[in-house]
């Protein structure tokens, strides 16, 4: 196996591994979502011309009621649960295996390459870094982390306002090209990257936040076990303790990104 000059693995490497992590992570996860919104569902239904978020792990959905509780097409009018395991079995009894999956495919054609492009950023930057500034930097996976997301977001955020507009109502393809030409013409190329200021100011310093403390905790504990290189169980705890730390930070930014999304998904739907 080939290795970069920093001693780390290639940037193909890189792309697959975050490619396959995130491919696992959306195949996993997505079920426990589609049933945490079922359950949120039967408690306060969803009225006509309503926003909600569907978050899957990996990006949040933006899904618009069309016809009182027919909000998407693969979202069904809820079946009443008494709970998550009964959730569980009455989707699949009653609906088949495949809708616990149902969203998925705006995830693998959004969120991996986003993970592909953040993480293997994150690398090639935090590499770069080290070799310029030496590897005793402690802001430096800070650094790497917001930029690295700071690119991705970007790069990512005209695709998601296309979604959200298909989301938004049912458009075919010819109609969604003349609405983003109209939409250009009218306010310019900047119009694609509307909405991508709430994201920035959750996804940026969240990442930041993450990746600091990652590499703080990662080396603690393999100070701690006597370790050179970390065991997938010390990066696991890493990743789970520094995750948490940062979305207990960020959360007020969260809450302003949602709100946001959701008022861009109303006004797409009263147009």
């Amino acid at each position: 196996v080939s290795v970069s000059p920093t001693g780390g693995i290639t940037p193909l490497q890189q792309m697959l591994a975050s490619g396959t992590g995130a491919l696992f992570t959306s195949l996993f996860v997505t079920p426990l979502d589609v049933v945490k919104i079922r359950l949120q569902a039967q408690r306060t239904p969803f009225s006509k011309g309503k926003c909600f978020l569907y978050c899957n792990g990996l990006m949040d959905h933006l899904y618009v009621c069309q016809n009182g509780n027919s909000c998407t097409a693969w979202y069904k009018a809820p079946t009443r649960f008494t709970g998550t395991l009964d959730a569980f079995v009455k989707i699949t009894r009653h609906e088949g295996i495949k809708s616990l999956w149902s969203g998925l495919p705006p995830t693998l054609v959004m969120a991996v390459p986003a993970t592909v492009i953040y993480f293997t950023s994150y690398d090639q930057l935090r590499d770069y870094l080290r070799s310029r500034m030496g590897s005793q930097g402690a802001h430096i996976p800070l650094v790497a982390g917001a930029i690295a997301r700071l690119g991705a977001v970007t790069v990512i955020s005209p695709l998601e306002l296309i979604r959200t507009k298909m989301q938004s109502r049912q458009l075919s393809y010819r109609e969604l090209r003349v609405c983003i030409q109209s939409a250009v013409a009218q306010d310019g190329w900047l119009s694609l990257w509307r909405g991508c200021g709430p994201t920035l100011l959750r996804d940026v310093p969240f990442s930041a936040l993450y990746w600091f403390n990652y590499e703080l905790v990662k080396e603690w504990l393999c100070r701690q076990s006597q370790r050179d290189k970390a065991t997938f169980m010390v990066s696991f705890t890493a990743g789970a303790v520094s995750g948490t730390v940062a979305a207990v930070l960020t959360l007020p930014f969260d809450v302003v990104k949602t709100q946001r999304q959701i008022e861009l998904g109303d006004m797409e739907t009263l147009r």
